[in-house]
């Protein structure tokens, strides 16, 4: 019997370090740099197909090697959707968000051979393009007002008209961090600020009656991840949208947020969904009512920054400018790196990912552990608590 052209043969994967151009600051510590997993698959025929996920604990490495990849190695890459319910059914159904991550990396990497496979870009596999760039939000990641206001006349600077600020990191500097941005954008552009969980619904209430009159476009998970009731209180006690994305990884998760009438916005992620395939389907389900969403960032290299464009491109409710910590990072992977016009990242036309990877920069930047992805090596015996205040 003849192999099938598509069936996948060969499997490997690289864990990576790319440093940041300077340190990020959040409610959950400090970041120096972001560590990230790329598979690269061969199929019978010879045809490559690359894929990456965010790597911030130790599970991840371990589910990809032990389960995934053995799996995969049993598919051919049009089975996105078998891949993804396979894994589930070995039992990580009990654990989502240990197998989630680990199945994106390969499930991207299908579709990026499966695209080559048939000369077509993403996009036209998943309806046709609806849009030829996405908007991309600048992201300020610091903790002191000043530094902020900094960053935000450097990304004005470059072009972005859509912005947000990390807050979260303490009562005193929640307002102080807002003003600081929007007294540097002007009273028109969009702003949106992220609590990353760090709020009690007490001081949910509080500070969004005080950041009323910074017109922010959404608030960001303000409420611990697992409070959906307390965030549907919160959507409907006060006019701030509140937009949710720890809370939002699967697609269960989708419809519990919206049984529970609980955002205004969803911020999808494909490494958290567990594939590109999961966030066409998740943001289905938002654009049925009438939900916008738009891509939670974690500091995707070019793999995932060209995966995020494919999305943007053939997700119509997709209306809203895509988070993106590209700036930050000192490098790249893939031979061209994305240039920003406009505010906007233009939408790859090759086939698949549409992007190349440059093999030595795999060597360059490999790693055998994680490190920097949670709690700060300056505060010893320091860990974020949510909510915390």
């Amino acid at each position: 019997m003849t192999a099938d052209p598509l069936q996948i043969v060969e499997a490997r994967q690289w864990m990576l370090r790319m440093p940041f151009n300077t340190e990020m600051e959040w409610a959950s510590g400090r970041r120096s740099g972001a560590t990230r997993l790329v598979v690269r698959l061969i199929t019978a025929d010879g045809t490559v197909g690359w894929g990456e996920t965010i790597c911030l604990l130790d599970a991840i490495p371990a589910v990809l090697e032990r389960v995934v990849l053995p799996i995969a190695l049993t598919k051919t890459v049009d089975q996105a959707e078998a891949l993804h319910r396979h894994v589930l059914g070995a039992g990580y159904y009990h654990h989502k968000r240990a197998a989630v991550m680990a199945i994106c990396a390969v499930e991207m990497a299908m579709w990026d051979a499966f695209g080559r496979a048939c000369g077509q870009p993403l996009h036209r596999l998943w309806g046709g393009r609806w849009r030829e760039k996405a908007e991309m939000a600048a992201y300020i990641l610091a903790a002191d007002p000043a530094a902020a206001a900094e960053a935000a006349r450097a990304y004005l600077a470059r072009g972005h008209r859509s912005f947000k600020v990390k807050i979260g990191m303490s009562e005193a500097t929640d307002i102080a961090l807002v003003r600081a941005v929007r007294e540097v954008i002007g009273p028109d552009l969009p702003l949106r600020a992220d609590v990353n969980g760090a709020w009690t619904p007490g001081t949910a209430k509080r500070m969004l009656e005080r950041l009323r009159r910074f017109d922010l476009q959404y608030i960001e998970q303000p409420l611990e991840l697992d409070d959906l009731a307390g965030h549907a209180l919160l959507r409907r006690s006060q006019p701030v949208p509140i937009a949710l994305d720890e809370t939002a990884y699967t697609l269960s998760d989708i419809a519990n947020i919206v049984r529970a009438e609980a955002a205004d916005v969803i911020l999808l992620d494909p490494h958290e969904a567990g594939g590109l395939w999961q966030v066409v389907k998740q943001a289905a389900i938002c654009e049925g009512v009438g939900i916008p969403v738009t891509l939670h960032s974690g500091g995707e290299l070019g793999l995932s920054q060209a995966a995020y464009l494919h999305l943007a491109a053939a997700i119509p409710n997709m209306t809203i400018a895509i988070d993106t910590e590209y700036a930050h990072l000192s490098g790249d992977i893939v031979t061209e790196r994305f240039a920003l016009q406009d505010g906007c990242f233009a939408v790859p036309t090759g086939p698949g990912l549409g992007v190349t990877v440059e093999a030595a920069l795999l060597e360059r930047y490999a790693v055998d552990r994680i490190e920097g992805a949670y709690l700060d090596e300056r505060r010893p015996g320091w860990f974020p608590v949510k909510p915390a205040y």
